[in-house]
């Protein structure tokens, strides 16, 4: 796969606004698995109305497509397979205490706001358009980190909209957010802002990536990324679809094409048979 193709957007870090009441502003909350989200719908007609910069809501409504490659690449969405990895995280018992987490290509951020409850040291987010950090994946960790005390155990999966009153906790920054870091660009500019950055970064235990194997244009980046950003003694834990119909990539080319860089050791933990086949992948250093 050519480098040229991918991941040309400049890498940038999103501070955590002061006013958090400001981040939740005109955002409609719901739940899903006991964590909150912002309604993608909302925060659309709000992007059509001149909140996002890039442009990449009409874009995206004027093609009809979920993914623009090298422009929108998909994170106004919520997929499935963040879920089967949410899922595989009680299953297997993964342990997110005191870890170092990334939740690569994260869009609404689920996966890393999971991390952080499971008490992970520090949560990063990246994704390739800044204006899904801005308007989707902020706002998330936001209101999972100042509802932290209110949360009801109800059922999982189910969605509900969140009472409109907004929760006055938000005078001061809450610790668990002081854990987080957001960055938004293509994966290899990313990676070259955290290595080549001043402040003090140390390498991810656990990188969590859902979806972002559909492609093989950007295996590369995405290979490296992880080669570079993951600890020695570090996991990936990868979810995918087998295929991605009209895109091309899927899981096991994916695999492929790591098995012959030979640096990862790769394993298919889980299979799931619903519908069109999905899988998650763990991988560590040979």
């Amino acid at each position: 796969p050519s480098k040229k193709k991918c991941c040309i957007k400049a890498a940038k870090e999103h501070n955590i606004p002061e006013d958090l009441n400001k981040v939740l502003e005109n955002k409609v909350m719901e739940t899903v698995s006991d964590l909150y989200y912002v309604n993608m719908s909302v925060v659309e007609m709000m992007c059509l109305d001149g909140a996002d910069e890039e442009g990449i809501v009409s874009k995206s409504v004027s093609s009809r497509s979920d993914l623009i490659p090298g422009v929108y690449e998909g994170g106004m969405k919520i997929w499935e397979c963040t879920f089967d990895l949410i899922d595989y995280f009680s299953e297997a018992e993964i342990q997110f205490t005191n870890k170092t987490v990334l939740d690569l290509g994260c869009g609404a951020g689920l996966l890393g706001i999971v991390a952080l409850r499971g008490k992970a040291e520090k949560v990063h987010f990246q994704d390739y358009n800044s204006t899904v950090i801005e308007q989707i994946t902020l706002p998330n960790a936001v209101a999972n980190c100042i509802n932290e005390g209110n949360r009801s155990s109800g059922d999982k999966r189910k969605t509900s909209k969140r009472p409109s009153k907004r929760p006055k906790k938000a005078e001061c920054l809450p610790d668990a957010l002081t854990k987080c870091r957001f960055f938004s660009g293509g994966w290899s500019e990313v990676s070259q802002l955290l290595l080549s950055s001043n402040k003090p970064f140390s390498k991810y235990d656990i990188i969590l990536t859902s979806e972002t194997t559909y492609n093989p244009d950007y295996y590369g980046a995405l290979h490296d990324t992880l080669a570079q950003l993951l600890d020695k003694n570090g996991r990936v834990y990868l979810a995918s679809k087998a295929y991605y119909f009209g895109v091309g990539g899927g899981i096991y080319l994916f695999e492929k094409f790591t098995e012959e860089r030979n640096v990862f050791r790769t394993s298919i933990v889980k299979i799931i048979d619903k519908g069109l086949q999905r899988c998650i992948m763990e991988m560590a250093f040979k």
